[in-house]
């Protein structure tokens, strides 16, 4: 036994000097460069398939170690189209090794922070891996005005890396939002079509915020739908039914409410009122639950979570969606992939790593 002791004692140390050698160190280096860039494997994801949708962000606006602010990218006709783009959001995709230059477009759902804060690393990001135009912005009325602002934003920076790197590798009108504008708040209406995508807008309630949307997206025979932030709305139920898939927020009123006890308790009382506020323009988990029930959708996609949970609290954030939905519901994680076979059958949740 004491011989064997010593044999790893020196193992370890052999180890541990090996590290320190300069070629050791240089091959390790290199291994973790080619892990990072590496995306040949991604391309499976643009594969005809299947109608996909990928989380690049499953939180709100608090803070969390390994969520991304609201960001959901559906993927067809090897394409992605990014519906929000939350602080943190890029990064996500980035780490996820998503070819930017496969991007279709960027779909708001209202203009808050926590909904647009990376749009302007999105157009950056995506230009400079080789996006092959424009990058199309849709939304509501006010689309124009957060195009118009990110742009002149990023002004300067996209003038300093032309200069760096030449016109010919970043053509300039490339590196341009284009905003396109729909109205919708009498009801659904079509927003595009993109070969066999067809993408239909609809009003939701997000009061006093005006206006909010959410997106359905049908590939194929296959169909999701994105919420965007809002409180239960028969108007999302009616455009949500009969989808595979749908995504949509979820605040847990009574942990909103613990927390606004306890700014309370700590003399905190900005805090307090803004979680005093925000219960009246959201969905808790067992209301959106109900929503896709009625709906008759096979899977409920949690996201925009707030307050969002640690992992080892997750079942307290679902206390009661089990009652109302006994399957067909998940809580959305940075990375997770549901996939929509065109040959049909029942959703497929994943993560990407």
């Amino acid at each position: 036994m004491k011989k064997l002791l010593l044999a790893l004692v020196a193992l370890i140390a052999i180890s541990l000097a090996a590290f320190q050698l300069p070629a050791v160190q240089d091959r390790l280096v290199d291994q973790a460069i080619r892990r990072n860039m590496d995306n040949a494997d991604r391309g499976a994801l643009f594969n005809d398939d299947a109608l996909r949708l990928l989380v690049c962000g499953s939180s709100s606006p608090f803070p969390s170690e390994d969520r991304a602010r609201p960001c959901l990218a559906v993927i067809a006709g090897g394409k992605f189209y990014v519906v929000d783009t939350g602080p943190g959001s890029w990064n996500r995709m980035a780490l996820l090794r998503i070819p930017g230059e496969r991007i279709g477009g960027v779909l708001l759902t209202h203009f808050h922070s926590d909904h647009i804060g990376d749009l302007g690393e999105f157009n950056m990001q995506t230009w400079v891996a080789g996006r092959p135009g424009p990058l199309p912005v849709y939304g509501p009325p006010g689309v124009e005005r957060v195009v118009a602002g990110y742009t002149e934003a990023y002004a300067l920076d996209n003038g300093y890396r032309v200069a760096h790197h030449s016109a010919e590798f970043l053509p300039p009108g490339k590196g341009l939002m284009e905003a396109h504008a729909v109205d919708a708040h009498d009801g659904a209406r079509p927003l595009f079509t993109d070969g066999e995508l067809r993408v239909t807008i609809f009003p939701v309630h997000h009061n006093p915020i005006e206006p909010a949307v959410g997106y359905r997206f049908d590939y194929k025979g296959r169909s999701l739908v994105i919420s965007g932030d809002t409180t239960k709305d028969p108007r999302l139920t009616a455009v949500a039914r009969g989808a595979d898939l749908l995504a949509h927020e979820a605040q847990n009123q009574e942990l909103v409410a613990r927390m606004a006890s306890l700014a309370g308790e700590l003399d905190r009382p900005r805090l307090k009122k803004v979680l005093g506020d925000i219960p009246s323009y959201h969905t808790s988990p067992v209301e959106a639950a109900g929503v896709a029930n009625e709906a008759g959708v096979k899977l409920l996609l949690l996201y925009h979570l707030t307050p969002p949970p640690p992992r080892a609290v997750e079942g307290v954030f679902l206390r009661g969606v089990a009652a109302v939905r006994p399957q067909g519901v998940a809580l959305a994680h940075d990375g997770d992939l549901v996939e929509l076979p065109l040959a049909g059958g029942e959703p497929k949740l994943s993560r990407l790593r």
